[in-house]
């Protein structure tokens, strides 16, 4: 998705990793291309709005939080949501293989 997370803070400082992660496990839910990395309080509000829906994650992080963070976002506050979406998403995966089986 020509996203190169290195770390757990300027790695999302654009929203733009939030959403990979997120398409990664639902394509069907926006159109990943046109997203940009120039826009990111959209990808934010648009990754954190289909994680709390469609993965049912709390909003640990906040849009406006993320926007005042900069290119900085603080990387406890970033590992910490990240790691809640990942386990949500996973499981989903494993009830969605049982379903099929």
């Amino acid at each position: 998705q020509n996203v190169t997370i290195k770390n757990f803070s300027s790695s999302w400082c654009d929203g733009m990793a939030f959403c990979a992660l997120v398409h990664s496990y639902f394509p069907e839910a926006f159109d990943f291309a046109k997203l940009s990395p120039q826009n990111p309080r959209h990808n934010f509000q648009l990754a954190f709005t289909c994680a709390e829906q469609l993965a049912h994650c709390d909003p640990l992080l906040d849009v406006d939080d993320m926007i005042m963070m900069g290119k900085k976002p603080d990387s406890k506050c970033v590992f910490t949501y990240v790691q809640s979406l990942y386990n949500k998403l996973r499981r989903l995966e494993r009830m969605m293989e049982k379903a099929q089986q």
